[in-house]
């Protein structure tokens, strides 16, 4: 069985590779630690994780503020393309940075297929493996 770091970057690059139009992409807890990412060389792995942050501490307060309820989704349109924020369970959030030229429909449908990938290898329970006990009485001890 592989890590849970080896899934999260499998499911990244499974995400990159079914959308042509996603630059970059990246698995960020909610306070802005980066957990997996496939960026290019000129994106900032913390960077990207601290713009993220700042971004749902503050579409959080708008969508609260504003009864809308629970953040799902940011999304903000640049000169050259897209920046998509959604969340991956209760602990991640799924960052996306797009081409102009993107679908933003498809997109939004890989992102949410992934994000559920994300939240379930996220959610698996952790297994610790537990040394044998020997006792006295045993005679390999």
């Amino acid at each position: 069985m592989s890590s849970r770091a080896e899934q999260l970057a499998m499911a990244l690059d499974e995400f990159v590779q079914a959308s042509t139009e996603v630059e970059a992409a990246a698995v960020v807890s909610m306070d802005g630690l980066p957990m997996a990412s496939a960026l290019p060389p000129q994106i900032e792995e913390d960077r990207l994780g601290a713009m993220s942050a700042a971004l749902l501490s503050l579409g959080e307060k708008a969508a609260e503020g504003l009864g809308r309820g629970d953040l799902a989704q940011i999304f903000v349109e640049g000169e050259y393309g897209f920046v998509f924020l959604m969340a991956a369970g209760e602990t991640a959030v799924l960052a996306a940075i797009t081409r102009p030229s993107g679908k933003i429909g498809l997109i939004l449908y890989e992102m949410r297929h992934t994000s559920s990938k994300i939240a379930s290898i996220l959610d698996q329970p952790t297994v610790v493996q537990m040394p044998e006990l020997r006792t006295a009485a045993d005679p390999l001890g």
